[in-house]
């Protein structure tokens, strides 16, 4: 009976380790990002997941905000600490993290590219998407990390 009940206890925390560990599918099952992340990088675009950059993307990104594609975006040297910070312990993990795409741009990366194949420039370029970042167009709930293929809706 002892050896049965650590052995329940053993696939207990097993499944319990699988179930806490971040799913790195097609949705973002992280934590919250904190108000400020939300705040800062939300108020020009979406306040991507961190799990679709590499951390050293993130690092390159933050570092960078003066210069932040094309726009100032500069932080106070506080809230960018807490920013990087919560980036750096969130930041890509598993098969995306494995290549730092050109330019640290979700866009430029081979998963994004893979997962886009299908959509023509075309598309990107309408009106009511004007760019393969903004990811919202499509993904109703990418402002809550959702990404799911079937959930996908491309507006005209």
């Amino acid at each position: 009976m002892q050896i049965r009940f650590t052995h329940l206890m053993r696939s207990a925390l097993a499944v319990s380790l699988l179930a806490a560990a971040p799913a790195w599918a097609d949705s973002y099952k992280g934590p919250t990002p904190p108000a400020m992340y939300t705040q800062e990088c939300g108020g020009c675009h979406l306040a991507f997941p961190p799990n679709l950059l590499p951390k050293a993307s993130w690092q390159r990104v933050m570092s960078g905000l003066d210069k932040h594609y094309g726009s100032d975006a500069s932080l106070d040297a506080a809230t960018q600490k807490q920013i990087d910070i919560w980036l750096q312990i969130y930041g890509g993990q598993g098969k995306r993290a494995r290549e730092e795409p050109p330019q640290d741009r979700i866009t430029r990366s081979a998963w994004f590219e893979r997962k886009h194949r299908e959509v023509s420039a075309a598309t990107f370029k309408r009106a009511s998407i004007k760019s393969p970042a903004n990811c919202a167009a499509c993904h109703g709930d990418a402002a809550q990390g959702d990404f799911e293929d079937d959930r996908v809706r491309i507006p005209k």
